[in-house]
């Protein structure tokens, strides 16, 4: 199937992927919001650690999670070569710090692969897929569980 064919089938899935240390990650390009160069955010009080603060977009307060940190990966302070992912999930925006974001991707859905069951089970909870692309394997997470809940008082763990 040619990708002209591949971007034309009810199949098909588009998806924005991203480096986070080492490793790359993707999401479903219809939750992504915006990109945006590295704003340093504003901390707020007790959240949990994986929240870095919020940042300002266009009047809108929106929470900014370390996505490294949220993964359990080993985190870095971010710079001017990091950007912010906005994803919108529901009524909620909220950004996702990241190394780089590294291609556009369509892709057929069957060619999601289950995440094997030697990784633990929150890795599972994670990571809804993998994809096998040439010399790349990128995670396919699962933004219900990577995005901290939210309740009428904020941000929860």
């Amino acid at each position: 199937m040619s990708d002209t064919e591949i971007k034309k089938s009810e199949d098909a899935l588009e998806l924005v992927a991203f480096c986070v240390g080492d490793q790359e990650y993707c999401v479903n390009i219809m939750s992504v919001r915006e990109i945006r160069g590295w704003t340093k955010e504003t901390s707020l009080p007790l959240t949990p650690p994986f929240v870095r603060g919020v940042i300002n977009l266009r009047g809108s307060v929106v929470p900014v999670v370390d996505l490294a940190s949220r993964l359990g990966l080993e985190t870095t302070e971010p710079s001017a070569r990091h950007v912010i992912i906005i994803m919108q999930i529901g009524e909620q925006a909220v950004g996702l710090v990241v190394d780089a974001v590294s291609d556009i991707l369509t892709i057929l859905t069957e060619k999601i692969q289950p995440t094997p069951d030697v990784s633990s089970d929150a890795a599972r909870d994670f990571v809804q897929g993998v994809l096998a692309m040439e010399e790349r394997m990128i995670n396919l997470l699962d933004l219900s569980t990577v995005l901290p809940a939210v309740s009428a008082e904020g941000i929860a763990a």
